[in-house]
């Protein structure tokens, strides 16, 4: 059972790859901690399959990158954590799937293809461990569809569930915990609509340029979205963060290329949507702090 007032105030959030912390939740993992919350980020994979887009390295230079790729995006990750002031980085030891329809969704140890029962277990041993009050995924798309964030949905669903019964997995040897709140991380639509109408006027390359991305349907239709955290004051510490993954983002990628007018309204905010929770939001009403009546 969940003991909040016993225990340290812990945020936790489920990714998929390195550099996926920085996306959606980056401010939010630098402002809790900057307010003295416990922060913790669990990793599902390595990110093993990506492409490498680091300008400094030839393609010679690449392909001898390649089978140490989970190890230098290891220390990438590192080098994000520390510039969010994440305190826990946990990971839960799978491949990368790569893109859905890839040989790599074969492979034997990628996430996409893992026992399901592990992959819980694995979750539920960390969550009792650390005993978050709130944990943070993507939506049941995984935010757009990629097989490791589709199932970082499914298994934080169901450990978000199976941590608080002392009846699943107590070979694990810790005791219960039930986390309080389960969030998915999102944009709102119209948010997303708007600044990429933005970015459009302003001149600056980007993904918003492709006459052929359907922003009708891009983001969280906004009637879903429960909270919007103001993140403003951490901006350079995303910035930072996106920077240490040079191996996934390039110098030249829209989140370097901002004009400083935007910045602010592209970085500033973070938003999410409440899945799982005894106390529900007022309608209407954006919830400013996931933790604020927990503390």
């Amino acid at each position: 059972m969940s003991q909040t007032e016993k225990e340290p105030l812990t945020f936790m959030a489920v990714h998929a790859h390195p550099d996926d912390e920085v996306f959606g939740t980056g401010g939010t993992f630098a402002r809790y901690a900057a307010q003295g919350i416990r922060t913790v980020l669990v990793t599902a994979t390595l990110g093993e399959e990506g492409e490498i887009v680091d300008p400094a390295l030839d393609e010679q230079a690449k392909e001898a990158m390649f089978p140490r790729l989970a190890e230098v995006r290891r220390q990438e990750l590192k080098a994000a954590v520390e510039a969010l002031n994440i305190q826990e980085s946990r990971l839960l030891g799978f491949r990368d799937s790569g893109m859905a329809g890839t040989p790599s969704n074969n492979h034997p140890e990628s996430f996409y293809r893992a026992v399901f029962d592990e992959a819980v277990r694995r979750l539920v041993a960390l969550i009792r461990e650390l005993k978050p009050q709130v944990l943070v995924t993507y939506d049941a798309f995984g935010g757009y569809g990629h097989p490791d964030h589709i199932q970082a949905n499914r298994v934080t669903n169901a450990a978000f569930d199976a941590a608080g019964d002392a009846r699943c997995f107590p070979d694990l040897s810790l005791p219960a915990w039930q986390p309080s709140r389960l969030y998915y991380t999102a944009m709102p639509r119209s948010a997303m609509i708007e600044a990429m109408k933005e970015m459009q006027r302003s001149g600056a390359p980007g993904p918003w340029n492709n006459p052929a991305m359907n922003t009708a349907i891009m983001g969280t239709p906004d009637e879903l979205i429960t909270a919007r955290i103001d993140v403003c004051e951490y901006i350079d510490h995303k910035m930072k963060a996106f920077a240490a993954h040079k191996t996934q983002i390039a110098p030249d990628s829209f989140m370097f290329t901002i004009p400083e007018a935007q910045r602010e309204q592209a970085l500033g905010y973070e938003y999410f949507v409440l899945v799982r929770s005894a106390l529900q939001p007022v309608a209407g009403e954006l919830q400013q702090d996931l933790m604020a009546d927990l503390k």
